[in-house]
């Protein structure tokens, strides 16, 4: 894959490139602010870009905000974000940008980079336009629910199934990580798309859909 990294702090930054070109990835930019990252997607227009929330100068949100840019310019532009904490209202401002066009988003804390075959499945998965989110992530987000929640009419298993969606996991490994059958799985998306009242479309724009409400909840 052909890979941007947006991160001011150069060990990080040099480390993830290491990791990466050692992995057979090209990383085609490596930079260390907002502006850079917008820059860098623009003329690379590459697989997927790595990108830290926290930049210069003020080191609050730069990060998150260029790669929403990034979106902007460059339509449905794969954007793993690594946080140091979990950035609960920052994770939501980036899945807002899946809307209905798709395009590969990801929330990781940077811890998760340690386990590197788990890391660098994720950033294919979000290369190939899939949702990956740090569970930490999930649940913080989970503890967020509305009284008025829109999950109400989905039973404790279904709810289970969602949480697994929006950790980016496929039917398959749904129903390893519950110990069932996959048209078990199957048969719960299919409810949890029916009470969510998502309109008909393509399946990944569903799933999409689905996790939002979720996390949005």
């Amino acid at each position: 894959m052909r890979i941007v990294i947006a991160d001011d702090a150069v060990l990080l930054r040099e480390g993830l490139v290491r990791l990466l070109t050692e992995s057979g990835h090209q990383v085609v930019a490596a930079v260390g602010d907002g502006d850079a990252l917008v820059e860098a997607v623009v003329e690379h227009q590459p697989d997927v870009s790595i990108v830290d929330v926290r930049m210069p100068p003020s080191h609050t949100d730069e990060g998150l905000r260029a790669a929403v840019e990034a979106r902007r310019l460059v339509p449905r532009t794969p954007i793993l974000v690594l946080s140091q904490y979990v950035e609960v209202s920052y994770a939501d401002d980036l899945l807002a940008t899946t809307g209905g066009s798709g395009g590969g988003i990801g929330y990781l804390l940077k811890d998760r980079v340690a386990a590197i075959d788990e890391f660098l499945d994720a950033l294919r998965r979000v290369a190939a336009g899939g949702t990956v989110l740090d569970p930490e992530v999930v649940g913080q987000l989970f503890a967020r629910r509305r009284r008025d929640d829109p999950l109400s009419d989905l039973t404790p298993r279904e709810r289970e199934v969602l949480a697994l969606m929006a950790e980016g996991r496929s039917n398959t490994a749904i129903a390893r990580a519950l110990v069932v059958s996959d048209g078990a799985v199957e048969k719960h998306v299919r409810n949890i798309f029916t009470k969510l009242t998502l309109p008909p479309d393509t399946e990944q724009h569903r799933r999409v859909l689905a996790v939002l409400t979720y996390l949005r909840n």
